[in-house]
């Protein structure tokens, strides 16, 4: 197995030690249609300190990693930036094999490492700004509170102007590549959008303080080794940029209009909502459900100014899979957006109802009244819909000065 993997060189005393999952394609209901990476670190300080962990299935690998640089016996620090299992998952048997002299984490770290697991011994919880002498080098410590668990932090390699981020500036990315200069920009900007969207949208307030912060801190970077995806060398600033941009949620004159439907009734009035917003002239989306998972609808929504979602009347509710998309994406918590709602019904029709009062639970501005369908929607109702696009338009031009 040692012979099987070998650790990536980033810089003169950090090695990539982590793990490739080609295989992930469900990350907590994120479809990641590319696998992941679980990233670990290793400093080769006088102090040789490892930086997180991987998946506990992916430990053999992650050690051979290490082998293939120095023996685990020679760890002497261990540091969890991040408890979530992906990063922690191995962090026990990784201690068992090292023995390290000590084992750091956030204050809010060492209590969800003891909720965890087992791990034998003491984790010294470090400080909010506090440094750590390697001998020859120092590690700094930034808390990240909820970005995105309690526990997270930053830790900065100041000899190296280096900040390894936790799970910030990540993506899930298999890739033989593990730099960002080394992948197709395209993919990187997708990928890295997708990740935010769907992950951490919900603390787009708190990325915008952290970004401020590190600004004010003065402290330079010019590698950011994340714990998913590629190590970024080249395009440094423009993925601190890209953070700022996305956690700002400025919305766009574009549209996601998504829906389900039974027996295309409800795909005909989202056809028509559709051709009213496009003939209105703002950019519209089309997502059916059957053919759209719900992170695919978070991503759009990104730079999106309006959701407008259809669904059928099923059981006297929505149905299913609406339902569990506006669960997922209220959970993101999208800021400064408009909406509608509409639908087709059998007898009961309570669908439409319910979609306008999740909207506005989601607090997205609901723009005229929903507009509803007796079965199979006629001239009348196709019209409505196709003048809710227009309306709906009407609003994101009025809002959004971009084109």
């Amino acid at each position: 197995m040692a012979g099987e993997f070998s650790a990536v060189k980033v810089t003169d005393t950090v090695w990539w030690v982590g793990a490739i999952d080609w295989g992930l394609r469900d990350f907590h209901g994120y479809a990641t249609q590319r696998g992941t990476t679980y990233n670990a670190y290793l400093v080769m300080a006088d102090k040789v300190t490892l930086i997180d962990t991987v998946k506990r299935p992916f430990l053999d690998e992650m050690m051979a990693r290490v082998t293939s640089v120095v023996e685990p016996s020679r760890i002497d620090y261990v540091v969890s930036n991040h408890t979530e299992m992906d990063h922690s998952g191995s962090l026990g048997e990784a201690i068992a094999a090292a023995e390290p002299e000590k084992v750091f984490a956030s204050k809010m770290g060492v209590k969800a490492l003891g909720r965890h697991f087992d791990l034998g011994r003491e984790v010294t919880a470090v400080a909010d700004g506090e440094t750590l002498s390697l001998g020859n080098m120092n590690l700094t410590f930034v808390e990240t509170r909820m970005l995105h668990w309690p526990d997270s932090m930053f830790t900065y390699l100041a000899e190296e102007e280096l900040l390894f981020s936790s799970d910030a500036f990540g993506m899930h990315l298999a890739s033989s590549e593990r730099f960002d200069d080394e992948i197709d920009p395209s993919i990187l900007e997708h990928e890295g959008a997708r990740y935010f969207a769907n992950i951490l949208l919900p603390y787009a307030p708190l990325i915008t303080k952290l970004i401020a912060r590190v600004g004010e801190l003065g402290i330079p970077i010019r590698t950011i080794c994340s714990d998913h995806g590629p190590v970024w060398r080249s395009d440094v600033a423009g993925v601190i940029q890209r953070y700022a941009n996305w956690a700002a949620q400025k919305r766009s004159r574009k549209a996601v209009v998504v829906y389900d439907t039974m027996w295309q009734s409800t795909a005909r009035m989202a056809k028509a909502v559709t051709e009213g917003l496009i003939g209105s002239g703002v950019s519209a989306k089309l997502m059916p459900l059957k053919s759209s998972h719900r992170s695919d609808v978070a991503a759009e929504m990104l730079d999106a100014g309006a959701l407008v979602v259809g669904s059928p009347t099923l059981n006297n509710g929505l149905f299913p899979t609406v339902a569990d998309l506006l669960c997922y994406l209220k959970g993101l918590k999208p800021k400064g957006l408009v909406g509608a709602a509409f639908g087709s019904y059998g007898w009961s029709g309570e669908a439409v109802r319910d979609l306008a009062g999740m909207l506005e639970a989601m607090k997205v501005e609901l723009v005229g009244d929903p507009v509803k369908s007796l079965y199979v929607p006629g001239d009348e109702e196709l019209a409505e819909c196709r003048s809710l696009g227009m309306r709906v338009a009407d609003v994101l031009k009025e809002r959004c000065a971009d084109g």
